[in-house]
């Protein structure tokens, strides 16, 4: 869940690193690191606890030349965010540094080892034991520093992605990955390292993605070089870049997140173009149509995801079940790798991630293959770890997204999994022509019905100023809006630190129904859909007790806008697509509330973007 960049070539390294960190921040920023090797060779170390913005004041006035380093931005793991604990490590003779994304599980009998051989220890991190290791394999064998880090990583227990350097050496670098992202950006002359591809895409459009076990030296006067753990040469696979730098900046915007929110008119149109033909008459997915046996003889779908993506996971159980007829199950990636679930080689396991490299829904996608399912991906990222590891799937093409809290993503993924299900229902002729073109026509209007949900953006925020104080929140939602109360209460948790519960609505006279007085908002998803009765009778029930409402509500409503102490409009759609409605004004609440709050939106605290380990 840290940040790594990495550049060797024929320009300045430090303005590029620090560029690259920026551009890394949201997967770590508690503190922050560079090494450099300058002209004559010296190895230049600095790094600070704090955002990059820290490492930047620290290193006023110091020596920053050289074309050639690597640069850290971090997310404890190992010891606490702290000046000594920041990346870069380095060798205790001064000749190695290292930086590190991962976990080195067996740091702790490596320390003791090296600690019997006279090594002495600055830092509480297993990076630092990593790099005190490969400089000890470099002196014991007199091998060079490729051969050395071969051999550490021969004998690591964990997952990593690092970039190394030596001294003596200002021509390469040194990087390899296991569970963590590495992408090679390969220039004239020059090359580019980074955890993503977002640091890199101004200076090249040409990259290489690393595969688990394998390891590159990166040297500026030679063709790239990638073998295995056994030596084995790798074949080098170019890719072109498909992103654009507009992408990466805030756009006039205070946050990025809110940036992001006002971007899904645009995302959605970009899910779906090419998908769904003019006429809102057929869908087509080539990963569903490509694998058509597979789906229609589906003895069950798992999902497997975390956070906002298992959310998108929850609102697939209701559309696959309902348009499709197959069994599904929704499981928490982190829970389905440890234990011995039962799958059948005809079961279907759907990965959801926004980054395509969350450790935990890899493991699973692992363990899903090595018993016979077929592994279908939902991600964002072009290239990544899940695209790969997976038989097939769907990218849901929202673009970057850099605000840590998943807006335009959430939405992107359940707009795949409607097009999923309505693919899969007309292939298994439990659809018909009408609905199926209802549901389809809702997703072409799907861009403007957001714009109407967004132009509400300065109500919301005045309602939001009410309820700043508030220390919970309880959101409640039936049917598929049930998995968006949970993400609109998730949102709300991640920025601005309030305890908020999400809850199937008439589940609150089974226990939270106590907690209900007027300290105690309920958000209440209150479309004009099927079970909107029930609904209003679970409003009543709050009102009853004293507590404060508020409603999202579909534009006209006549019923709930006088219980309500509050509303929220949302333009009227089929019933299944009202997630993609209702979730927008939850996210600006969030928002809203976290700005009033003072609270650092786009890097809330503790957490990070892209979560690459355990």
């Amino acid at each position: 869940m840290c940040g790594i960049v990495g550049y060797v070539g024929n320009k300045d390294a430090y303005p590029i690193l620090i560029k690259g960190l920026h551009r890394l921040e949201y997967r770590g920023y508690d503190s922050a690191g560079v090494a450099l090797i300058n002209p004559v060779g010296k190895l230049n170390v600095y790094k600070t606890k704090g955002k990059v913005a820290e490492l930047e004041h620290f290193v006023t006035n110091k020596d920053v030349s050289g074309t050639i380093g690597i640069a850290h931005t971090r997310w404890a793991t190992h010891g606490e965010p702290s000046d000594v604990n920041a990346h870069p490590h380095y060798s205790e003779n001064g000749q190695i540094a290292l930086i590190h994304n991962g976990i080195i599980e067996n740091y702790g009998v490596l320390k003791t080892m090296l600690m019997g051989k006279g090594y002495t220890f600055r830092s509480d991190t297993d990076t630092e034991v990593l790099v005190q290791f490969i400089d000890y394999l470099r002196n014991e064998n007199q091998c060079t520093l490729f051969e050395a880090v071969q051999a550490a990583l021969n004998q690591v227990i964990g997952a990593y992605a690092i970039a190394v350097l030596d001294k003596d050496n200002n021509n390469e670098i040194i990087a390899a990955r296991k569970s963590s992202p590495l992408v090679i950006g390969i220039g004239d002359g020059e090359y580019f390292l980074a955890s993503d591809a977002t640091p890199i895409v101004e200076y090249v459009q040409n990259v290489v993605y690393l595969n688990d076990g394998e390891i590159a030296v990166i040297n500026r006067n030679k063709p790239l070089k990638i073998v295995n753990l056994d030596n084995i040469e790798s074949k080098i696979d170019i890719r072109k870049l498909e992103m654009n730098i507009s992408e990466l900046e805030k756009g006039g915007y205070p946050h990025f997140m809110l940036k992001e929110i006002f971007e899904q008119p645009r995302t959605i149109t970009d899910c779906i173009r090419g998908r769904i033909n003019l006429e809102g008459t057929e869908v087509i997915l080539s990963g569903i149509l490509d694998n058509k046996d597979r789906f229609l003889n589906a003895r069950r779908i798992i999902f497997v995801a975390c956070g906002t993506s298992w959310h998108a996971g929850l609102i697939g159980e209701y559309l696959f079940e309902d348009f499709c007829g197959i069994e599904v199950k929704v499981e928490y990636a982190s829970e389905f790798r440890y234990r011995n679930p039962v799958i059948h080689n005809d079961d279907i396991v759907i990965a959801i991630s926004q980054s395509g490299e969350t450790a935990d829904t890899l493991a699973a996608i692992e363990l899903a293959k090595s018993k016979g399912a077929f592994v279908y991906g939902i991600c964002n990222v072009v290239g990544s770890s899940i695209a790969r590891a997976t038989h097939s799937g769907t990218y849901i093409h929202v673009g970057p997204e850099i605000g840590v809290a998943s807006t335009k993503a959430f939405t992107g993924q359940v707009t795949v999994l409607v097009m999923m299900a309505m693919m899969i229902a007309r292939l298994k002729g439990r659809i018909d022509d009408a609905k199926y073109r209802e549901v389809l026509k809702g997703l072409l209007v799907m861009p403007e019905k957001i714009k109407e949900a967004l132009a509400q953006h300065e109500h919301i925020k005045d309602v939001s100023a009410i309820f700043t104080y508030a220390h919970n929140f309880l959101y409640l939602g039936r049917g598929c809006n049930y998995p968006t109360a949970m993400e609109g209460a998730l949102k709300l948790k991640e920025i601005s630190y309030i305890h908020a519960e999400g809850y199937p609505a008439a589940e609150m006279k089974h226990g939270p129904i106590a907690l209900i007085d007027n300290e105690m908002p309920t958000i209440v998803i209150a479309t004009n859909v099927s079970i909107y009765e029930k609904t209003i009778s679970n409003i009543q029930e709050i009102k009853s007790r004293g507590g404060k409402v508020i409603a999202v509500v579909t534009t006209g409503d006549s019923v709930v806008s006088k219980m309500a102490d509050h509303c929220i409009w949302v333009p009227e759609t089929t019933e299944c697509l009202t997630p993609l409605l209702s979730s927008i004004p939850l996210q600006l609440f969030a928002y809203y509330i976290a700005v009033n709050k003072g609270r650092d939106v786009d890097q809330p605290r503790n957490l990070a973007k892209s979560v690459t380990v355990e």
